[in-house]
């Protein structure tokens, strides 16, 4: 190991004292982990996280999005800035670490880079963006799709299940809605790459016995609700052949859903989520019925032809059933490629540190997701005991994260001394 791989080799405890102090801040009335957007555990969070940043000595704001900045300057301001982060929100019952090593990874980057002396040619800017776990108002990565230009008017007017506007939370928060359309510093300043550590939410990684994933692709989402609309009737008198039960219509629905993740290409998955009876009484055959559903994968061709079988699956089977169904389909994001000379910075990084390492692609999505058309963007994956995710359990070692930061410091510091990345992705 020479002087300047020790420099950069990361403090565990360090990294590890920050994860404990931020896990601390959550819900006490909730499972798990729990900070969703706009609680005020999520506020106490980001406070935390604002002044951990200026305490390794970043340059902190919080833009009009909501999210909190963190930068580094470099030796040449006007140059394109590296970018890196994540997210500290959670799921409700969620994990420690989905999202937050990704923050509390870069604030140790920083902190080697200062301790060594060594200052990038770019400005390097930490984020931790808001909101990017699904809400109640089914949009998730508020805050990187904020910045990107992608947050739209109407998007204000989404309401949760209490009638609640997102843009109504959004003022509950602190924060101008028209401020938070207004920031899409993504448009406006060029930026060399972005690149994030996060973990991978699913087995590979330990399978294989790699400390390192380097990510291809981020897999695009199609959401759908169906509404099944039956005969309410007494449910002790109405005979079983003379039903138009939309339960039984909606059941069908999920199981075709199964039948189709589980004939998907490989990371193809396909979930139910959520079926809803309008009424509640115990003793009424269903006639109003919501399924929620989402489809992911990274082969375009298969996510376009599974909306074309499911819909006419569900159809057939509800018209035989004497119920009519509607589709209302929605794109959370495209399939989303990692840049090329990003995955091969990360995987020369881990290879030069002595890290197996294997490429993976991303069923979750993420912040990435946002960025990527206006920058190079990567991210690297470090392994999640048995792949759990967004729940209690999930878990990764301390050590499977230092080595996660320690690629994330060599790669950016790689990637600061590219002149041609952003030309390499166009």
């Amino acid at each position: 190991m020479t002087d300047t791989d020790a420099a950069f080799e990361p403090v565990a405890a360090r990294i590890e004292s920050d994860l404990t102090e931020l896990s601390g801040i959550r819900a006490p009335d909730h499972p798990g982990w729990t900070r969703e957007v706009f609680s005020e555990p999520y506020r106490d969070a980001r406070d935390w996280v604002a002044a951990r940043m200026r305490s390794v000595g970043l340059e902190v704001r919080r833009d009009g999005a909501g999210n909190v900045v963190g930068v580094l300057p470099g030796r040449s301001p006007a140059a394109p800035a590296l970018v890196t982060g994540s997210h500290t929100d959670t799921v409700n019952g969620g994990g420690r670490f989905d999202g937050t090593v990704g923050v509390l990874g870069a604030l140790e980057v920083v902190r080697l880079l200062r301790e060594s002396g060594t200052q990038l040619t770019r400005d390097l800017v930490v984020v931790d963006f808001l909101g990017e776990e699904s809400n109640d108002w089914g949009l998730s990565c508020l805050g990187s799709r904020a910045v990107a230009g992608e947050l739209r008017a109407e998007d204000l007017d989404r309401r949760d299940g209490a009638g609640q506007r997102l843009g109504d939370r959004y003022a509950g928060f602190g924060l101008d809605p028209a401020a938070v359309l207004a920031e899409r510093w993504l448009t406006r300043r060029p930026l060399h790459g972005y690149l994030e550590l996060h973990i991978e939410q699913g087995p590979l990684l330990e399978q294989r016995g790699a400390a390192i994933g380097v990510v291809t692709a981020i897999a695009g989402i199609e959401r759908l609700l169906a509404s099944f609309e039956g005969r309410p009737d007494h449910a002790g008198t109405r005979p079983m052949h003379d039903r138009r039960d939309a339960m039984v219509a909606a059941a069908h629905a999920v199981l075709a859903v199964h039948r189709e993740g589980c004939g998907a290409p490989p990371p193809g998955v396909a979930t139910a989520t959520q079926v809803v009876n309008d009424r509640h009484a115990p003793n009424v055959v269903p006639a109003s019925v919501r399924l929620r559903a989402e489809m992911r994968g990274i082969d375009a061709g298969w996510l376009a032809a599974t909306k074309q079988r499911l819909a006419q699956d569900i159809l057939t089977q509800a018209q035989a059933l004497g119920v009519d169904v509607t589709f209302d389909w929605t794109s959370d994001n495209k399939i989303v490629p990692s840049a090329r000379s990003i995955q091969d910075a990360v995987a020369r990084a881990a290879a030069r540190a002595g890290l197996a390492w294997e490429a993976v692609p991303s069923g979750a999505t993420h912040d990435a997701a946002h960025l990527a058309p206006w920058c190079p963007m990567g991210m690297i994956f470090v392994p999640s005991r048995a792949g759990r995710s967004h729940c209690p359990e999930e878990w990764t070692d301390i050590t499977d994260i230092a080595a996660g930061v320690r690629a994330l410091a060599d790669t950016l510091r790689a990637l600061d001394a590219q002149e041609d990345l952003v030309a390499d992705s166009r």
